[in-house]
C-alpha cells in the first residue's frame, strides 16, 4: 500500500475508534490439517522445552561444567526456552480455535517486545560465546584469568541489558504509529514488519530506522563472529597434533552450527528485499520453533562432557529413588 493510500485511509477512518484487537493469520495450510500441525508443534515445543530445562539442569549440578562456556550455554538455553515460549502456544491456539486468532494489543505489545528482546539477546550472546571460545583457544594460558566468574557476569549482563535496549527501539517505533484497521496480521505472531502493514500512517522512515538497525546488530555480530573464528582457525592450525587440532574443532562445531542456524533465518527474515508472507511465515518456523530445538540437540550429541553429566545425572536419579 502505497503512503498516499495510507493517508487517504486515515482521513476516511478519523472518526473510527483505534484498533484494540489484532487477529493473527496462521501457516499458510489446508484446514483438514490443524489436529497434524498441532500434534508436531506441540512435541516439538514440549522437547525444546524438557530438552534446555535438562541442559540448565545438568550444568547446574555437575561442578566439572562451571565453566565460562557453559555458563554461556545457560544463557542460551535460557533464552531458547523463553523464545519458543513466546510464540509457540499462540500459534497452537490458532489451530485449534478461531477465537485463538486473536490477540489484544496489550498482548501483542508484549509478545514483539518479548521475541525481539529474547532474539537480540541471543544475537548478542552467540558473539560473546565466540569471544570465549577465541580466548580458550588463542590464550589457553591466560584464559581463567582473562574469564573470570565476575567477567562473565558482567558480559552476560551487556547481552540482556542491550537486547532490552534494541528491543525497546523496535517495540516503540512498531507502535507509536495510529492503527486504525484491517486488523489481521499476515503471521503467526506479532512482528514489526507485518504489523507495519497495518497502520494508516506513512512508515518509511520507521521502516528504513528498524531495518538499519537490525542490520547493524546483525550484521556487527555475525562480523565479530567470523573475526573470531579466522583468528580461531588460524590458532588451531598451528597446533602440531592432529588429535588436538580435532579436538579445538570440534568444540568450536556446535557453537558454528547454531550461529548459522540463527543468523541465516534472521537475513533472509529482515534484511532482503521483497518480504513475502508466506515465504517468511515458513522461515520464521524454523528461527523460532526448530532453531530452540536443535540447540539442545547439537550442544548434547556432539559435546562428550555434556553427554557424560547426562549419564552422571541419570545414574542419580534411580538411586535418590532407591533411598
Amino acid at each position: 500500500m502505497t503512503n498516499t493510500e495510507k493517508d487517504q485511509r486515515c482521513v476516511e477512518m478519523a472518526n473510527v475508534s483505534l484498533v484494540t484487537t489484532f487477529i493473527l493469520m496462521d501457516l499458510p495450510h489446508a484446514s483438514a490439517l490443524d489436529t497434524l500441525l498441532f500434534g508436531i508443534f506441540l512435541v516439538i515445543y514440549v522437547l525444546t522445552v524438557v530438552g534446555n530445562l535438562l541442559i540448565l539442569l545438568v550444568i547446574s549440578v555437575d561442578s566439572h561444567l562451571h565453566t565460562p562456556m557453559y555458563y554461556f550455554l545457560t544463557n542460551l538455553s535460557f533464552i531458547d526456552m523463553w523464545f519458543s515460549t513466546v510464540t509457540v502456544p499462540k500459534m497452537l491456539m490458532t489451530f485449534i480455535s478461531t477465537g485463538g486468532r486473536s490477540i489484544s494489543f496489550r498482548s501483542c505489545v508484549a509478545q514483539l517486545y518479548s521475541f525481539h528482546f529474547l532474539g537480540s539477546t541471543e544475537c548478542f550472546l552467540y558473539t560473546i560465546m565466540s569471544y570465549d571460545r577465541y580466548l580458550a583457544i588463542c590464550y589457553p594460558l591466560r584464559y581463567t584469568g582473562m574469564m573470570s566468574g565476575r567477567t562473565c557476569v558482567l558480559l552476560a549482563a551487556s547481552t540482556w541489558l542491550s537486547g532490552s535496549l534494541h528491543s525497546a527501539i523496535q517495540t516503540t517505533l512498531t507502535f507509536r504509529l495510529p492503527y486504525c484497521g484491517p486488523n489481521q496480521i499476515q503471521h503467526y505472531f506479532c512482528d514489526a514488519p507485518p504489523i507495519l502493514k497495518l497502520t494508516c500512517a506513512d512508515t518509511s522512515a520507521i521502516e528504513m530506522v528498524i531495518f538499519v538497525s537490525i542490520g547493524v546488530v546483525a550484521s556487527g555480530c555475525f562480523l565479530l563472529i567470523a573475526l573470531s573464528y579466522v583468528s580461531i582457525v588460524c590458532s588451531i592450525l598451528k597446533i602440531r597434533t592432529s588429535e588436538g587440532r580435532h579436538r579445538a574443532f570440534q568444540t568450536c562445531a556446535s557453537h558454528c552450527i547454531v550461529v548459522l542456524c540463527f543468523f541465516v533465518p534472521c537475513v533472509f527474515i529482515y534484511l532482503r528485499p521483497g518480504s513475502k508472507n508466506a515465504v517468511d511465515g515458513v522461515v520464521a518456523v524454523f528461527d523460532t520453533v526448530l532453531t530452540p530445538l536443535l540447540n539442545p540437540v547439537v550442544y548434547t550429541l556432539r559435546n562428550k562432557e555434556v553427554k557424560k553429566a547426562l549419564l552422571k545425572l541419570k545414574d542419580k536419579v534411580p538411586y535418590s529413588s532407591s533411598k
